[in-house]
């Protein structure tokens, strides 16, 4: 998702949204420890994810379907809802590292290790066979969802990489990093392919288009660029 930052005057800043591709509706999470669905065409909120106990830091749809949010927040927990009621399906508990969950019965599958900082996003490719992970050691790992194993290992950037995504063709990984760049790279062997400058400051989040030729970045310098 495109991540938008801003601050008024009693009010809680918005850290993450997500829009789903033809969807009615989007949504957002806050420092206020809540996930928001909003209409997309008239931008009235539909309801409000209530139930985290600190900043909800990370949310995503689940791609293509579209009918179940994932929440992330910094009370260690991940939850998973749905979008037409609002309900909670699971709270996921127990994170000293990357865990694995069954989104059907809430039980964690496997435990992936291998990063010397905290994990700060995590994705799976369009097909489910990959799991790419981001952290604050400035690092970037692909494993195999089956076998549980480190397939290759990103470097390259020179702080930490707060945002992580898969192109819709599971062949490029883009990250986002406090270094004030964004990059491409081949998510099989982890080669950088390219290397995104112009923001002034730390990129918080970064994204590619349903078509996988446009990337959008979002940084703390208060814009977001477009690239071809």
């Amino acid at each position: 998702g495109i991540m938008l930052e801003y601050e008024k005057s009693g009010e809680l800043k918005t850290k993450s949204i997500d829009l789903l591709d033809l969807s009615p509706s989007f949504i957002t999470g806050s420092y206020d420890r809540t996930c928001k669905v909003w209409d997309t065409a008239s931008g009235g909120e539909l309801f409000t994810l209530d139930g985290h106990r600190n900043v909800v830091y990370a949310i995503a749809f689940n791609n293509p379907y579209g009918d179940k949010i994932a929440t992330g927040s910094f009370d260690k927990t991940c939850k998973l809802w749905s979008v037409e009621t609002g309900k909670c399906y699971h709270t996921f508990r127990g994170h000293t590292a990357e865990i694995l969950w069954d989104a059907t019965s809430g039980k964690c599958m496997a435990t992936l290790t291998g990063h010397d900082d905290e994990i700060l996003d995590c994705c799976f490719d369009y097909t489910g066979k990959l799991i790419a992970t981001a952290s604050a050691d400035g690092t970037a790992r692909v494993f195999s969802a089956a076998t549980r194993k480190c397939i290759t290992k990103l470097e390259g950037h020179e702080g930490e990489i707060s945002k992580i995504s898969f192109n819709p063709q599971g062949n490029r990984l883009l990250t986002g990093s406090s270094d004030k760049t964004a990059r491409i790279w081949d998510a099989q062997t982890g080669q950088c392919l390219q290397v995104l400058r112009g923001h002034t400051d730390e990129i918080f989040s970064c994204a590619f288009n349903y078509k996988g030729n446009i990337i959008i970045t979002g940084s703390k310098d208060n814009t977001c660029r477009i690239w071809h």
